[in-house]
């Protein structure tokens, strides 16, 4: 059974950054085979990993529902829809992304989410890790039968407004029917040390800080040069307090303990 590491938080705070990073970890630490999932309609997650997303989930998704009949002649739909997703699975020697792509229209997906999202779950089996970038409501994560979860990584930035987003995410948890096994809060672009105004509302959320991850000049210009940030150096300041939190965080999801 593969170990699930998720992220969430409000837009703007470096979430799908944090993503990244933690894949690079996992990918460069020989953690393979992980299953990427980008499960934000904004899909940026390929962007960072340098990889060009051609076709999503919510691609075959909408095409299906505009032309329900068109199916191949003597093909079942599920093995239609199973065979579309294979095509949508980018594969690399580390990792594989899923990108799950535009939210639904107008109409009734029922049936086509179903087939989606049992075959997104056998094919998570398939793998040692699974990481999923989620938005803010975290609704991939919701409409997953098994609704578990190894690790919630709740992102934000250094701000009270990032700060409150990520109270409200963690606030719903219990609506969502997510058997969450640990929560830790990422502080994304923080400084050297966290204020106590700042610390006291992280005092009300109740949630432990797993990483303070400072500003790192390098990140912007991998993303102005498109380079992936997987290829970051090891002594970027970025990518060795992400690869402490995943230490920790490894260490934790493997021994069935409690995040301190």
């Amino acid at each position: 059974m593969s170990k699930i590491i998720a992220l969430a938080g409000k837009g703007g705070v470096g979430k799908t950054t944090v993503a990244s990073l933690v894949l690079r970890y996992l990918s460069k630490r020989g953690h393979s085979p992980i299953l990427a999932v980008d499960a934000d309609p904004n899909s940026n997650l390929g962007e960072t990993l340098g990889m060009n997303v051609e076709k999503t989930v919510g691609d075959i998704r909408e095409n299906f529902m505009k032309d329900p009949q068109g199916v191949p002649s003597g093909m079942d739909k599920i093995v239609y829809l199973e065979m579309l997703m294979n095509q949508v699975l980018m594969e690399r020697k580390e990792f594989d992304l899923l990108v799950m792509g535009r939210q639904e229209g107008q109409g009734c997906y029922c049936m086509v989410n179903n087939i989606l999202n049992r075959f997104t779950e056998e094919l998570e089996k398939n793998y040692k890790y699974l990481l999923v970038d989620n938005e803010a409501g975290m609704e991939h994560l919701s409409r997953r039968t098994s609704g578990k979860v190894d690790m919630l990584l709740l992102v934000t930035d250094y701000a009270l407004r990032g700060l409150r987003a990520v109270g409200r995410i963690h606030s719903m948890l219990g609506d969502l029917k997510l058997t969450v096994g640990n929560v830790g809060l990422v502080v994304n672009r923080a400084p050297e040390k966290l204020g106590i105004t700042f610390m006291d509302e992280v005092t009300k959320i109740g949630i432990p800080v797993v990483a303070s991850i400072p500003s790192d000049d390098s990140l912007l210009e991998f993303d102005m040069d498109r380079r992936s940030l997987i290829e970051l150096p090891d002594d970027s300041p970025a990518v060795t307090s992400v690869d402490l939190m995943m230490e920790k965080v490894l260490s934790t999801i493997n021994s069935g303990t409690k995040a301190p």
